[in-house]
């Protein structure tokens, strides 16, 4: 396969959970849908659906649905998903079970319904499990959107690299999608990257400050990066099963094996549509800091890691209501300093950036603009101290949301 440059391809990976149709609880089935997809009289862990490919994840209530390789351009690829999500649901339903979206189920009890992926691949997840415990929220209970963008020589990662961990603290304002764990809202409307962060903490260098350090060429990255990660790693993990740059848990990480690098914070959304109106929004964003517009990269390179970091925690906890304050990262962004609201400041950037969306992921971004994320409309439907019977309602109209590829009102 030719390499690709800079946003000559994207990749999308879109994760869901299966939850039973009538109670909303998770639905550990994975292997078999897989296995009845494929015609497989073995479990198998993937299955090529023309432009998609399926595939198992961490844990058995979760499936991914991802491009089947790089795709030349964003535009068509809300219709190419909702369609794969309907053929899975029809899949499901002789079993009760469907795919719902959001980025945590709000009333899973990780600690005793976690069941890991058994099967191809089992030793690694293991590993996983016997290193940080997985029976977590920060490990069974999440499904994520990530965008992989492509990179053809050093001065494109370098230029890519540092257009990311500048963009990163503002994602939560637009994809938060998590308000509740173990049947409560806690505060975070990002709660799912909150325990991310802190899910190996054991290991500290697996995760940094989520936000990359300002490394600008492969050599230095796996030196410095996945080198040390390694070395780390090493006395728990003596057979290397985790030797393997899916080990590093930045919220974005060099992919060098493909030539990409991948965002991995952006918490799913309720339908396609949605989590493709966002990632249209992130490489506008993205291709515009790479482009130098605002800012040279010597720059972004400037930005300082735990400034950035502390930026991404607060955006975490408040989304579209943050405020964010550092005035080298809104100098970055062709801001005065002072003090922004998240949502306002994305308002102001995409009326600037523009970015070529289909009309229903613009209508779905529209949606995040005028609403709130969809972690906010969520504690409107449900309420800041929701019953059970709120909570499994609302996880059963995210799931018709995404069947039927429409947004969830905040009412």
């Amino acid at each position: 396969m030719s390499t690709l440059h800079l946003f000559e391809g994207y990749g999308i990976e879109l994760e869901y959970m299966l939850i039973e149709r009538t109670t909303a609880r998770i639905a550990p089935v994975a292997d078999a849908l897989l296995r009845e997809a494929s015609g497989s009289p073995v479990p198998t862990s993937d299955h090529e659906d023309g432009d998609l490919a399926w595939s198992n994840e961490l844990v058995q209530h979760v499936i991914e649905l991802k491009t089947n390789g790089p795709a030349p351009r964003l535009q068509g690829l809300a219709a190419v998903f909702q369609d794969g999500v309907r053929r899975i649901n029809g899949l499901l339903a002789p079993r009760g079970v469907r795919l719902s979206g959001g980025a945590m189920h709000p009333f899973m009890d990780p600690r005793t319904e976690t069941v890991l992926w058994p099967h191809e691949t089992t030793e690694v997840y293991h590993a996983y499990d016997r290193i940080f415990g997985c029976s977590g929220h920060g490990w069974s209970n999440l499904q994520s959107m990530h965008i992989n963008l492509p990179f053809a020589n050093d001065e494109e990662f370098a230029r890519l690299h540092l257009a990311i961990r500048a963009a990163l603290p503002l994602l939560p304002c637009l994809a938060a999608s998590s308000p509740f764990a173990d049947g409560l809202a806690s505060g975070p409307l990002d709660l799912r990257m909150q325990a991310y962060a802190r899910n190996s903490a054991r290991i500290p260098s697996m995760a940094g400050r989520v936000v990359p350090e300002p490394v600008t060429s492969r050599a230095q990255y796996e030196t410095e990066v996945l080198g040390r990660l390694y070395a780390d790693l090493a006395p728990h993990d003596p057979e290397g099963l985790l030797r393997h740059e899916f080990a590093n848990a930045r919220g974005a990480i060099a992919r060098f094996d493909r030539m990409a690098i991948e965002i991995r914070i952006l918490d799913l959304q309720e339908h396609p549509a949605a989590d493709l109106g966002i990632a249209g929004a992130v490489v506008a964003l993205v291709r515009a800091l790479a482009e130098e517009r605002w800012a040279p990269l010597a720059q972004l390179a400037a930005l300082d890691t735990e400034a950035l970091a502390v930026e991404l925690e607060r955006s975490i906890v408040a989304g579209e209501e943050v405020t964010f304050r550092d005035p080298a990262l809104l100098r970055a962004l062709g801001r005065s300093p002072g003090e922004r609201r998240g949502g306002t400041l994305w308002r102001e950037l995409l009326d600037e950036l523009q970015p070529e969306l289909d009309p229903p992921c613009a209508e779905a971004l529209s949606l995040i603009l005028r609403e709130g994320t969809l972690a906010a409309r969520m504690l409107r439907r449900a309420g800041p101290q929701p019953s059970l019977e709120a909570l499994r309602e609302l996880v059963l109209e995210l799931a018709d949301c995404l069947d039927e590829g429409r947004g969830l009102h905040g009412r």
